[in-house]
C-alpha cells in the first residue's frame, strides 16, 4: 500500500507530520514523500528541511494521496503540474485526502466539485470559491475524499483512515503507541470556544 505525501515550499509541518506517523505504521505501508520538484523543500516556520523521495512523474499509481497545508497551498491553487498530477493518480487512488489548507488544492484541481469537504477555518471561502461544500466538521468523508480540518485534525483524520483500512483494533493500536490522547491545557482550539480577542490575534497573525 503506497501512500503518497505531496510536499511544496511553505508547506506546515504536522500536517504532513502527523498522517505519516499514523498511516506510516499500518501493515504493509509505504510511505513517499513527493515533490514537483527534486531537492530540499523547507516547510513555513523556515527550520525544518525534508528531503521528498520522488518527484510526481516517479509516483503514478499510489493507494493513498494526501495533500497537506501552509502559507504556500496559496501558490499551488493554479492549474499545474500538480493539479495534473493530482486529477491522474485520483483516477485509480483508494483514498485522495487532505489536511488542512490541502484541500483547497484539492478543490483548485477540480476533485471536490459538489463534494462536502472540510479545511482549516480561515479557509472555507476558498473551498466554495472551487465548488466544493464546505462543511465545519474535524473530519469529513465524501465518497473516497477525506479531508481534515487544520493541522491537528490530520492526526484524527489518519486514524479514521487507518480503521477503515485496517481495523478499529489497528488503528487503537496505533493511537496508543503515538499515545493520542489529547488534554489542551487551553479550551482554544476552534472558533466556537476560542476568546474573541484570541481570534483576532490569529487572523492577524495568518493575514501576516
Amino acid at each position: 500500500m503506497q501512500i503518497a505525501i505531496v510536499l511544496y515550499p511553505d508547506f506546515t509541518a504536522l500536517d504532513v507530520v502527523g498522517p505519516y506517523e499514523v498511516l506510516g505504521r499500518l501493515p504493509g505501508a509505504e510511505v513517499v514523500f513527493v515533490a514537483e520538484d527534486p531537492g530540499l523543500v523547507r516547510n513555513d516556520q523556515r527550520s525544518l528541511v525534508v528531503s521528498p523521495e520522488a518527484t510526481l512523474d516517479e509516483v503514478t499509481n499510489p493507494d493513498i494521496v494526501l495533500v497537506g497545508g501552509g502559507p504556500g497551498s496559496r501558490l499551488q491553487l493554479d492549474d499545474g503540474k500538480l493539479h495534473e498530477w493530482l486529477r491522474a493518480v485520483d483516477r485509480t487512488s483508494t483514498w485522495t485526502t487532505s489536511v488542512c489548507t490541502g484541500a483547497p488544492i484539492l478543490a483548485a484541481a477540480g476533485l471536490l466539485r459538489g463534494r462536502r469537504a472540510t479545511t482549516h477555518w480561515a479557509a472555507m471561502e476558498v473551498l466554495a470559491r472551487f465548488g466544493a461544500i464546505p462543511v465545519h466538521d474535524r473530519v469529513v468523508v465524501d465518497g473516497h475524499y477525506v479531508s481534515g480540518a487544520g493541522v491537528s485534525a490530520g492526526i484524527d483524520m489518519s486514524l479514521m483512515l487507518a480503521g477503515r483500512i485496517a481495523g478499529d483494533d489497528v488503528a487503537q493500536m496505533v493511537q496508543l503507541i503515538i499515545e493520542y490522547a489529547p488534554e489542551p491545557p487551553y479550551a482554544a482550539g476552534s472558533l466556537d470556544v476560542a476568546p474573541e480577542s484570541v481570534v483576532e490575534r490569529a487572523r492577524a497573525a495568518l493575514a501576516r
